[in-house]
């Protein structure tokens, strides 16, 4: 009888964790972008709309996508230097997991003072 399995098949550790939140947040990344040429290019078709989707932007809930773009931003970047010195460096490979927690570090040290003041603007105004 097979026994069922436990856990997540995604046994990959830090490598494969990263190489799924990299793809993430690239597409997460590309869908802002798509997002930013359609409501920015409403400002030739109609100014009035444009100005009344800008002040549809200003809620919380938009402040917290906000904070999660640039989230994705910083870590879509560290990660993908991480990943060229992966590749492209003859040691890489054996120090992924020491450059993984590198990223990381470098991720709070970035995000968390644009978080804290980001998120205090939009919670005050």
């Amino acid at each position: 009888m097979a026994q069922a399995a436990t856990g997540t098949l995604y046994r990959g550790r830090e490598g494969m964790w990263t190489w799924v939140a990299h793809r993430i947040s690239g597409v997460l990344i590309f869908l802002f972008l798509f997002a930013h040429v359609l409501d920015t290019a409403l400002v030739r078709v109609s100014p009035e709309a444009y100005n009344e989707v800008m002040e549809a932007y200003k809620n919380p809930i938009v402040g917290l996508a906000e904070a999660g773009l640039v989230a994705a931003v910083i870590f879509h970047a560290l990660n993908g230097l991480r990943i060229i010195a992966v590749d492209f460096w003859a040691k890489g490979p054996r120090y992924q997991k020491q450059m993984f927690y590198a990223v990381a570090a470098g991720f709070v040290l970035l995000f968390a003072p644009f978080a804290i003041r980001h998120l205090t603007i939009v919670f005050t105004h």
